[in-house]
């Protein structure tokens, strides 16, 4: 609220127009974007959902929560100009350049009426609705204002689908020309429109609900205010081409406006093309970029600024803030005496709608422009890595996760073993900051381990006898490949973007978006007093590296983690974007190198080359080829043999698969009736792997390379013992390779193994996952296993006797390990919610569960 004195300092320079000293532009960021397939001419913001209306003549609704897309509202013709909600959001009300006004039910998304003139009036571009007087006023491309007052709606008759708009006659292109003949007027495609249109729904404004020519200039803008006067009632303030702002009384009986006792407020010759209020005073934006405030009260200009350098045509205010939104882009910060906060670039183009909520706390500022996006932005406060009270919310948890992406935590790469400290640094001091216990465990100096505990108060006189549930996770990421020429990323990869009710960042969703989810999820029980068991957190830094150092260290601080009862990870995809999964099973992997070399140094084919000769790379062929048949098996012995057999339990879980994803799954890429086959062969039974294949020498066809080296991978599955099959893929390469009689030789290192790992479904762990899964997406959930490795899982279940289980949280687009990785909004919010309810039920016995 401003007081007099803030009036007086204002009114020292009454009237004259002032320029504002440019501060530097402040880069800001946004929270994230949506796109919408057109330009964005009209945003409304409610409690749920971000509206906005686009020029393709649709509305499109997003959530507010995670942004996905919810529906596309269509019920014009022509573009949204306008969109206006009722006090108590319960109607949405939008105008376009059909000159139709839709009514719409925000809960149900249903067209309850469609509104049109006697006349003709062009473009409608803005409107405004009194739900004290149940009526709705518009301006219009012709210069008049009208309304229409739903408390009269039964004392009128119904208009028709003949006297719609898009069926009358048009003053141009129907008028008789020359000769007598008249111009074919071009198609409008209003069929859509008009097919699923009902004649109740229809609503023709009355004649006399007309004032023409209300401005002389198109009506660009409108608001309704309380009355200054008379308490109680409302009055109607508009903006028009002609530079003019009206104010005009209201007729509380009959919501007719009271040409004869309005009052003019003079803008000069620059057009107002929006407006703002807060309390007596009206902000409006005008065409070259002015500014100009007004005190309603007193119906006097207190000031005129030279706000931007093109047309300002969004004007936001809230509490002690205004924001100004212009043709060139940008928006402008003012504070309330109007000294420029700052300003940024929020569009490509033209910004055409702006509106501002407050949202869980925060101030979020949304805007729409010709680049075809709505862009959301927290201007409510500048945010530190760690506000002093942390907050346990959803943008909290985004915040945190935008930290800790722009941490490049590559294992693989030294020259970022800075930025693995830094991330388990934050990872850390976000433990304490929930009151868990916190500190690294080093790992033979390599990325260290971040260790927490979350740890519920004691009862006095109570024994202690609770539970223990260990959350293994990994910080660490693959690199993003930024330097490569097929580097393909939309977005910068260690900054993290939201987008389309997705977040784009290298780790997102692999592996930094699931660990931060259960933190939070850990933490919030704890500061609500709600744990039921305690909770320790190991999460590595070396996962993407084969997890070198972590057995040793968990082995050495054995007895300070354990004993664990249950082992929780989030590590992995569901089959794709629809159907929520749990995983129980994961297949194990051998990796291995083989290297054959000359005595020779490179050589000249033209010159050295000969039949005689063995060359290293021919030798590499064809001991490759004597891995796998001509079908593909793969020919190592008894290698086969060791698989389990599958169960009918199993092939049931698999036949479920295949009844759920028979048509949508792998978009058609697998025949008819393969599915179950396919699965099969991905998740329970073994494969080999060639990945490359490197030689010695320069890179020209010339060269007899003295070396070859290979790199491959067996995946492995139960019950293949881990020794048996490494023994016997080196005594099988080298019994082969002694049958070339070569005089070269060969080499063979086992560089990285890992344990496959098969859960059981119907413990207690699983069955409280999949009942919360249920429970949150309202979706029964696909049990499921994965061809990928986790090195660490089966280890942590033979060290410390617990049982994991694995709740996959991302969706099969994610991306992960590819260019573009992603995360839905909506799946790590839910992700939390699981792992919070899991956290808090799994502990208790199965008759408590769920009370």
């Amino acid at each position: 609220m401003w007081n007099h004195s803030d009036l007086l300092l204002l009114n020292s320079s009454p009237a004259a127009s002032a320029s504002v000293t440019v501060v530097d532009t402040n880069e800001q960021t946004p929270l994230h974007r949506v796109h919408c397939g057109g330009s964005v001419l009209a945003i409304a913001v409610s409690s749920d959902h971000i509206y906005a209306g686009t020029q393709g003549g649709e509305i499109m609704v997003f959530s507010l929560d995670t942004y996905d897309h919810v529906r596309d509202l269509k019920g014009h013709s022509g573009c949204i100009l306008a969109l206006v909600l009722s006090e108590d959001e319960s109607l949405l009300v939008s105008s376009a350049g059909d000159a139709i006004i839709n009514i719409w039910r925000t809960k149900t998304f249903e067209n309850v009426h469609r509104i049109y003139s006697t006349f003709d009036i062009g473009d409608i571009f803005c409107v405004a609705y009194s739900s004290k007087l149940s009526t709705l006023y518009l301006g219009a491309q012709n210069t008049s204002i009208q309304w229409y007052d739903f408390r009269a709606t039964d004392k009128r008759p119904r208009a028709s689908l003949k006297s719609h708009p898009s069926k009358r006659s048009h003053r141009f292109f129907d008028s008789l020309g020359p000769g007598g003949s008249a111009t074919p007027q071009p198609p409008v495609d209003s069929s859509d429109v008009l097919e699923s249109c009902h004649e109740s729904q229809l609503v023709e404004i009355d004649p006399l609900n007309i004032v023409q020519y209300a401005h002389f200039g198109y009506v660009y803008c409108m608001l309704l205010l309380k009355s200054f006067t008379k308490e109680g009632e409302e009055i109607l303030v508009s903006g028009g081409g002609d530079g003019s702002i009206k104010i005009w009384e209201i007729d509380s009986e009959t919501s007719a406006i009271k040409p004869e006792t309005s009052k003019t407020l003079s803008s000069g010759d620059s057009g107002v093309l929006c407006m703002a209020t807060r309390d007596q005073f009206l902000y409006c934006g005008l065409t070259d970029g002015e500014i100009s405030i007004w005190d309603l009260d007193g119906q006097t200009l207190i000031r005129s600024i030279k706000g931007h350098q093109d047309d300002v045509l969004t004007m936001t205010v809230r509490d002690n803030c205004i924001w100004s939104g212009s043709a060139s882009g940008y928006v402008r910060k003012w504070s309330q005496r109007f000294e420029l906060l700052g300003r940024w670039k929020a569009h490509d183009g033209l910004i055409l709608a702006s509106d501002l909520k407050s949202v869980k706390g925060r101030d979020l500022y949304f805007s729409g422009g010709n680049d075809d996006c709505v862009s959301i932005w927290d201007v409510s406060y500048h945010e530190d890595d760690f506000p002093s009270a942390y907050r346990t919310t959803e943008d909290e948890l985004l915040s945190t996760l935008r930290k800790l992406v722009s941490y490049r935590t590559v294992a693989n790469d030294p020259k970022f073993s800075e930025d693995c400290r830094q991330g388990a640094s934050l990872l850390k001091s976000i433990f304490r900051q929930f009151g868990a216990q916190s500190f690294l465990i080093p790992t033979d100096n390599r990325n260290p381990i971040v260790f927490g505990r979350f740890t519920p108060p004691e009862t006095p006189g109570v024994e202690s006898n609770r539970q223990t549930i260990l959350f293994y996770g990994h910080y660490d990421v693959i690199s993003a490949g930024e330097e490569t020429a097929d580097n393909q990323w939309i977005t910068e990869p260690f900054e993290m973007t939201g987008m389309n009710s997705y977040l784009y960042g290298r780790g997102v969703s692999d592996n930094k978006g699931p660990v931060l989810a259960a933190i939070f999820a850990a933490g919030e029980l704890a500061q609500n007093n709600q744990l039921s068991c305690n909770i320790i957190f190991l999460i590595e830094g070396e996962e993407e590296a084969g997890s070198r150092g972590f057995k040793e260290a968990v082995k050495k601080y054995k007895d300070f983690i354990g004993p664990i009862d249950w082992i929780l990870l989030a590590n992995s995809y569901w089959l794709d974007d629809e159907a929520p999964c749990v995983t129980y099973g994961l297949r194990g992997v051998v990796h291995a190198s083989v290297e054959i070399q000359s005595d020779r140094p490179d050589l000249h084919s033209g010159v050295d080359g000969s039949r005689e000769s063995r060359e290293p790379v021919i030798d590499m062929v064809n001991l490759l080829a004597k891995l796998t048949s001509d079908k593909g098996k793969i020919m190592i012995p008894g290698f086969h043999e060791m698989v389990r057999t599958i169960t009918p339990a199993e092939e049931a879980m698999y036949t479920e698969i295949e009844n759920e994803f028979s048509e949508r799954l792998f978009r058609g890429s697998i025949p008819s009736g393969r599915l179950k086959e396919h699965l099969m062969s991905r998740w329970r039974y073994p494969s080999l792997t060639i990945h490359r294949v490197n030689v010695s020498g320069p890179t020209n066809a010339t060269i007899i390379p003295r070396s070859a080296s290979a790199a491959i991978s067996l995946r492995i599955v139960p019950d293949q013992k881990l020794s048996t099959v490494t023994e016997n893929l080196t005594s099988f390469l080298y019994d082969q390779f002694s049958t070339f009689s070569s005089p070269n030789q060969l080499r063979i290192s086992i560089d990285h193994v890992s344990e496959w790992w098969l859960g059981d479904p119907l413990n207690r762990a699983f069955r409280t996952l999949a009942r919360v899964v249920e429970e949150v997406w309202e979706k029964k959930p696909l049990f499921i296993r994965e061809g990928g490795s986790i090195p660490a899982v089966r280890f942590l279940e033979m060290e410390f006797g617990a049982s994991a289980a694995h709740l996959p949280c991302g969706q099969a687009s994610d991306a992960a390990h590819l260019d573009n990785e992603r995360m839905r909004v909506a799946n790590l919010y839910k992700s939390k919610t699981i792992m919070k309810k899991v956290f808090r039920e799994l502990p208790l016995d199965n008759d408590d569960v769920g009370v």
